[in-house]
């Protein structure tokens, strides 16, 4: 018998480190978010045209990183308009509208009540994943999945109370606020399953599913912006009404962050991305505390643990075949 041998490859081991390095981006990228959005964007801020620069950001990321890896030649010999609308196209139109939920929802709930709420977003993947793909989940996965539930039903009360005694108003926190974040879950584990599908038979690499999404989501967003609000507001005050220099950050952010995404997933899949968003809630809570000076609510503080040990089991207990004996 050969002896074992305790030696790493080398290729192994720099993919390990990319990974961690990724992860750890991505963390406290996720974490955060809500709270420099909140910081960096003032209400003035038009949402269409902070989407819009995302997405142009998002593709600029995609496109040097392919030309990096040598793919970009190749990728676009290939590439046809054909299989980018079927891959891409119906999950960008979700997506884009979903990112025009998400800013709404940071104007008008707490940066860690945003981050629970937006953490359903797992269960609506999995809901969706097994209409469309047929992935089963295991019971302990379903037993975290309600956890989830919970926890999302305990934040919300948690919001709508600590903002009741303030001076905003209860329903602009219920619509815009908690119904905001939750529509934007639905439509994240949505789009999310149809990704999945896309990759699985398509064969769609990450950047290339980025920049084609990012495409076709700014045209939607673009054509469904003439009669909007949005739309208005870009004819009578400009396109960065309200914008500084420090818009810019969050922007980037967000945009790095959807790079991340799929460099943490291409890696190591959803088990480390489970981690990641784990560890970006503790990430949120320290950050809300240290420059916001309050501590979260009594609900949230409940929360927390719960979708902390939601993800913590759906990820370990994944669903197994049983095998049948012969």
């Amino acid at each position: 018998m050969a002896p074992k041998t305790n030696s790493k490859n080398p290729t192994t081991a720099k993919s390990g480190g990319k990974l961690w390095f990724y992860s750890l981006l991505l963390t406290l990228q996720y974490g955060a978010q809500p709270l420099i959005s909140k910081r960096f964007v003032r209400r003035e801020v038009i949402v269409t045209s902070s989407v819009l620069t995302c997405e142009v950001v998002k593709v600029i990321c995609a496109l040097i990183l392919m030309a990096k890896e040598g793919s970009l030649k190749k990728i676009y010999r290939e590439w046809t308009l054909f299989g980018s609308l079927t891959a891409s196209g119906l999950p960008a139109a979700i997506y884009a509208l979903q990112n025009s939920l998400l800013p709404i929802s940071y104007k008008n709930l707490d940066s860690l009540t945003f981050s629970i709420l937006n953490q359903t977003k797992l269960f609506f993947t999995a809901f969706f994943t097994y209409i469309i793909l047929r992935q089963k989940q295991s019971i302990q996965q379903i037993g975290a999945l309600f956890l989830l539930i919970m926890a999302a039903v305990l934040s919300s009360v948690g919001e709508g109370s600590s903002k009741a005694s303030s001076s905003s108003n209860p329903d602009e926190i219920l619509f815009y606020g908690i119904v905001s974040v939750l529509v934007a879950s639905v439509l994240s584990g949505l789009a999310s399953a149809l990704c999945q599908w896309a990759s699985q038979v398509k064969k769609h690499s990450s950047y290339l599913m980025t920049v084609e999404m990012s495409i076709i989501g700014s045209l939607c967003l673009i054509s469904s912006t003439s009669k909007s609000p949005d739309g208005e507001a870009i004819k009578q005050h400009g396109f960065f009404y309200g914008w500084t220099a420090l818009t810019l950050i969050p922007v980037i952010l967000n945009a790095v962050g959807g790079i991340l995404v799929g460099l943490v997933t291409s890696y190591a899949g959803g088990v480390r991305k489970g981690f990641v968003i784990v560890s970006a809630l503790l990430v949120t809570a320290l950050l809300q505390f240290m420059f916001d000076g309050r501590p979260p609510s009594t609900y949230c503080l409940v929360a927390l643990p719960l979708v902390m040990i939601s993800i913590s089991i759906y990820e370990k207990y994944p669903y197994r075949v049983k095998k049948k004996q012969v």
